[in-house]
């Protein structure tokens, strides 16, 4: 499954599209706590988290995560929507708890 094919579900809204689209996504991954998401996540993963600063984008840029999911109607703040922007990130939004989003993701990749 492709970034874009999330994008294209119409189940995720669009926070900044980013240049990830094209990106075959690995995994879904979930966690919140930054330092074990920056030694755990896989490359690849789609990073379905809560938790919505600069510092969560770091985090998907050093792991090479390709995209981030907020849950939970979590958004990134200003700053980090700049970031985002500036660093060609793609950051997607949902409503959804964390697990039923990764496990949406999930899902659609095994069928």
């Amino acid at each position: 499954m492709k970034v874009q094919q999330l994008i294209d579900s119409g189940r995720f809204r669009v926070i900044n599209e980013g240049d990830g689209g094209e990106r075959e996504i690995t995994t879904p991954f979930c966690c919140d706590l930054l330092s074990v998401a920056m030694g755990r996540a896989p490359s690849g993963c789609a990073w379905v988290t809560v938790m919505g600063n600069m510092n969560t984008l770091a985090v998907a840029t050093l792991a090479d995560a390709a995209c981030v999911i907020m849950a939970e109607g979590t958004e990134l703040d200003e700053i980090a929507v700049k970031k985002a922007k500036d660093q060609d990130i793609t950051v997607l939004g949902t409503e959804e708890p964390v697990f039923e989003a990764a496990l949406w993701i999930w899902q659609e990749m095994h069928g």
